[in-house]
């Protein structure tokens, strides 16, 4: 049994589809197991990294687990507490996922975000792989409803050049990691092929349906404003400002060859992925 938390998640959910299609025992933890489109043969079970019995109950004879614990600045111990849970109830090899830049000090809080979970899980005694994934291409959904209306669409991170990545193959990563030797005491920095700014994805996008997209970029105070307007607090808002200010300066301007090492093929391109998704973009 391999069990899979954040299993709705961008990242988590693809991990799901793709260990049911190669017919492994799946388990996902998600909220509300009712509400969890999950494929055939996949048992959803109810719990929250936040809460420590469900996590605990979920375990129970696992043979693997997927970690995605940290959605904010306030879930480190949640983080800690999966390693724990997943050592007292035997589990063997556990993969978790991180974020590119962890530890970079100009990354501010947001790069200590994921520092108590990476430390746990290194010093969990048991098969453990981190995975680093760059921002995810699927980011640009937030883009949709603008451009099938044919406004701007919100820009939020600036034009620094990023090594995105597609959210498939981290899925297919974490999978691998999951269920071959060879990955132990790995950190895998896990970007696409080539760097590529915002405005670059806008003119990719462009090009594959056929008409201009376009961007609205906020001032820093903008920003700012935005995200305290969206309901989060100062600190959480000033650790995403940070992030934002790194990628301008271009820090995050990073391409590894993790992906083609693990799954022994290229990683695919931003195009490749808005290829595959342009439909959520309004192209017929």
């Amino acid at each position: 049994m391999i069990l899979v938390t954040g299993a709705t998640g961008t990242i988590g959910g693809e991990v799901v589809r793709q260990l049911a299609a190669r017919g492994e025992m799946v388990r996902a933890l998600t909220r509300d197991p009712a509400a969890a489109r999950v494929p055939s043969g996949v048992e959803a079970v109810p719990g929250h990294p936040g809460d420590r019995a469900s996590v605990e109950g979920a375990m129970a004879g696992v043979a693997a687990a997927f970690l995605v614990g940290v959605f904010g600045p306030d879930d480190a111990e949640h983080d800690r507490g999966l390693v724990e849970a997943a050592r007292s109830a035997g589990v063997r090899r556990i993969v978790k996922l991180s974020s590119i830049g962890t530890g970079d000090p100009r990354l501010a809080g947001f790069g200590r975000w994921h520092l108590p979970g990476e430390e746990a899980v290194r010093e969990s005694g048991l098969e453990w792989t981190v995975l680093r994934p760059s921002s995810f291409a699927s980011n640009t959904l937030a883009w949709a409803d603008a451009v099938r209306e044919g406004t701007p669409a919100p820009n939020p991170m600036g034009e620094g050049q990023q090594g995105v990545v597609d959210p498939r193959d981290v899925a297919e990563v974490a999978v691998r990691t999951l269920l071959e030797p060879g990955h132990t005491a790995r950190t895998y920095t896990l970007t696409g092929p080539e760097t590529i700014s915002a405005s670059g994805q806008a003119t990719v996008l462009g090009e594959i349906l056929g008409r201009p997209v376009t961007l609205l970029s906020p001032t820093v105070d903008q920003r700012r404003e935005q995200l305290l307007g969206a309901g989060l607090g100062a600190d959480y808002a000033d650790s995403l400002m940070a992030g934002a200010r790194f990628i301008e300066e271009g820090g995050n301007a990073v391409v590894t060859d993790d992906v083609p090492e693990v799954l022994g093929r290229p990683a695919r391109s931003y195009r490749e992925w808005a290829e595959d998704h342009r439909t959520a973009f309004g192209a017929e």
